[in-house]
């Protein structure tokens, strides 16, 4: 990549840190730490720091980040914030917190000087990853599985017991939050390649459960986990049926993950002891506002705010697209992902609004 590239993620990767770091004396987040976990919806640059990973599955370019802070492409598949940006921020952070590869030397390891920083949170998302470590690699080159997130926290943990002793880190990650969003690039790739269906999501959900399983083994006790928006709404999806109406077979799947993912949780918390969850259901909490935008303050529901063509969603967001001028009146940034706008929305409902969310809300979940 290119130099100047570089040295901007490296200038802002020291913005994040003072950020996560200098929060005033006087007042001490909700929580000890954010670990973030799953796809482009709440990736804040990893694909970045991946060599292998092709130019679409990565977010550090124009006209990406144009809302953000001095314009900056930070790798958020967004014109500014992401949801989890938001979440941090109610949470008290002043930000939320960078992607794990950001911390690594040249030598692939994490220096000394990065330790303190591991026990506020870490982003492990990647844009373009899944449940499955297939999803992903077909279109969208190298990206970091679900799986490979975990075992990257697994060397955070480790990290933080040599910070805090064994009892300090277990203290440490057993009241953070761990928000997950993962699935949407499950169905959809999996939908451009098969007829998927019930037997597809039951596997999803087996890997999930493992997943979940694995980090409650090492502390892991708060869980925040978002499910599959109506991804048949997405403009890519108007761009493929050339009408303003939804795909509805993918959003059906929508609903089946969530529906199995609903009680894949209820069973697997009964089944743990001392693990607390908030799932939101994306899916019901999206419809509200297309079918009614203007109520929620959008006017443009089908259409991509960053792209080019037809629903302005045949090609991705880069510097040569066609950008519209008024991004808050759109629901969709770009061909997958939703607005700066949108993304608060979102996280004012997961955090505060109980309609959608089950069997708490993630305030609910983290605050005392």
């Amino acid at each position: 990549m290119a130099k100047g590239l570089r040295s901007v993620f490296s200038v802002w990767l020291i913005v994040l840190y003072l950020g996560m770091l200098g929060l005033h004396e006087c007042y001490q987040p909700s929580v000890p730490g954010v670990y973030i976990f799953g796809d482009s919806t709440v990736d804040v640059g990893t694909n970045h720091y991946l060599s292998e990973s092709e130019c679409r599955s990565r977010a550090d370019f124009l006209y990406n980040g144009i809302d953000f802070p001095h314009s900056i492409p930070t790798g958020r598949f967004s014109n500014g914030f992401n949801i989890v940006d938001y979440i941090a921020n109610f949470l008290g952070f002043k930000m939320s917190p960078p992607p794990f590869l950001s911390l690594l030397d040249k030598n692939k390891q994490l220096p000394k000087r990065m330790i303190r920083l591991l026990s506020r949170g870490v982003n492990f998302a990647s844009g373009g990853s899944g449940l499955l470590d297939d999803t992903g690699k077909r279109p969208w080159g190298k990206v970091i599985p679900f799986g490979e997130q975990v075992e990257q926290f697994a060397i955070v943990r480790n990290k933080i017991s040599e910070l805090l002793g064994e009892e300090g880190a277990a203290a440490n990650i057993s009241e953070s939050l761990f928000l997950i969003s993962v699935g949407s690039n499950d169905i959809l790739e999996h939908f451009a390649y098969n007829q998927s269906g019930q037997a597809y999501i039951t596997t999803l959900m087996s890997t999930y459960e493992s997943r979940l399983r694995n980090l409650f083994d090492i502390g892991a006790k708060k869980f925040g986990i978002i499910s599959v928006a109506p991804i048949g709404c997405i403009p890519l999806m108007h761009n493929f049926t050339q009408t303003e109406d939804c795909f509805e077979p993918m959003n059906e799947h929508a609903q089946l993950f969530y529906k199995a993912l609903h009680d894949m949780l209820l069973k697997l918390s009964s089944e743990c002891k001392g693990m607390m969850y908030a799932l939101a259901d994306a899916y019901n909490m999206t419809r509200p506002i297309l079918k009614n935008p203007h109520k929620f303050g959008f006017k443009e529901v089908t259409k991509a705010c960053c792209g080019k063509g037809n629903f302005n969603a045949e090609e991705p967001c880069t510097p040569n697209a066609e950008l519209c001028k008024y991004r808050n009146d759109y629901l969709f940034w770009d061909q997958y992902h939703p607005t700066q706008n949108a993304s608060h929305l979102a996280a004012l409902a997961v955090f505060y609004d109980p309609e959608f969310m089950v069997p708490m809300t993630f305030s609910q979940l983290v605050l005392p």
